[in-house]
């Protein structure tokens, strides 16, 4: 993006979704951009935040801008006329909120924050925008971790990837995030940061069933280590290139995901490790735990590619198969190294 193109792009951004992540972006945006639209499909949280200046749901601790917030729950009114659409919606959702546009969108510029694939669709948000909205590869950038939203709202220093397949684009989208305690890093690998974001969600699940189990830290760090094998794997092999998968879209990812507090699927499988099922883990949890619908979608993905990934089969088997979850941690440490 050229630098007029830039300057377009800072005064029409819209931000489509209502959860901690869109909280998130919103208090890290309104710094450095006059007028953020922000699409919430319930007007009572609309009308909540402008009184109280605040989400009543998600970081309620985090004063928003609202001077500098135009919100809606008419999707159409703000994304026909935007530039650029973030997109932070949970990948359950996407088809149902993104099937409200009525206008073509072919020619603006998508950010990609979502961490999952489109349930049914088994495509991840870049590949369904692509097919269901003609919008090209080139016109996109996918925002990946290691970060969580709680930690941005307590302003910690975090790191934020931008993938694009054009680096100008991502520095660009880049600049609309910095702040004293945000560093960007820039990659040119929007297929690997993307299904990385995603697989890293399944191994989280996978590390919450442990605990729930009662594995110890021994353990749990060889499964990771295991896991991170697993991702360059199945990264290398779907899509080959010159990708160092240590750097921290990649590695810190999982990492972040696999032992903060703060990790949803690492939450969401200590459930399942205890003896929840799914159903009672997901009503449990008033955020979505992406590594749910992540597992089944890696596993038909995989069903083309066959390539050797026996966590995500197994963290698959007992989330979709209701395949005894102690048995197959079993059979995954006969598969570790």
């Amino acid at each position: 993006m050229d630098s007029a193109a830039t300057k377009k792009i800072m005064r029409n951004v819209v931000v489509i979704g209502n959860g901690s992540w869109a909280t998130a972006q919103m208090l890290l945006l309104t710094q450095n951009i006059e007028t953020v639209s922000w699409f919430i499909r319930d007007e009572k949280m609309i009308n909540y935040i402008k009184r109280y200046k605040r989400n009543p749901r998600y970081l309620q601790s985090s004063k928003l801008d609202t001077s500098k917030i135009k919100m809606s729950c008419d999707i159409n009114s703000l994304v026909c006329d935007a530039d650029i659409i973030i997109i932070a919606v949970p990948s359950a959702f996407c088809k149902t909120i993104l099937g409200e546009i009525t206008c073509d969108i072919s020619k603006k510029f998508i950010v990609s924050t979502t961490k999952g694939i489109i349930p049914d669709e088994h495509l991840t948000l870049s590949e369904y925008m692509n097919e269901q909205f003609n919008v090209p590869f080139a016109n996109m950038c996918i925002i990946s971790g290691p970060c969580h939203a709680e930690e941005i709202a307590l302003q910690r220093l975090s790191y934020l990837t931008f993938a694009s397949k054009k680096t100008e684009s991502a520095e660009a989208i880049a600049k609309l995030y910095k702040t004293s305690y945000v560093r960007a890093v820039i990659s040119a690998d929007v297929y690997g940061t993307e299904y990385g974001a995603i697989l890293k969600n399944i191994y989280a699940v996978g590390v919450g069933i442990c605990l729930g189990l009662g594995y110890g830290d021994n353990f749990i760090s060889v499964f990771t280590a295991n896991a991170h094998r697993e991702m360059k794997r199945f990264l290398n092999e779907s899509y080959p290139s010159k990708r160092n998968t240590s750097r921290s879209s990649y590695l810190g990812d999982l990492l972040v995901t696999c032992y903060s507090k703060f990790s949803r699927n690492r939450t969401f499988g200590t459930l399942i490790g205890k003896g929840y099922s799914p159903e009672e883990a997901i009503s449990e949890m008033k955020m979505i735990a992406e590594g749910y619908y992540a597992a089944r979608g890696i596993y038909e993905v995989n069903r083309r590619l066959n390539i050797s990934m026996p966590i995500a089969k197994a963290v698959y088997k007992i989330l979709y198969r209701r395949a005894s979850a102690a048995k197959q941690m079993e059979l995954v440490e006969e598969e570790l190294m």
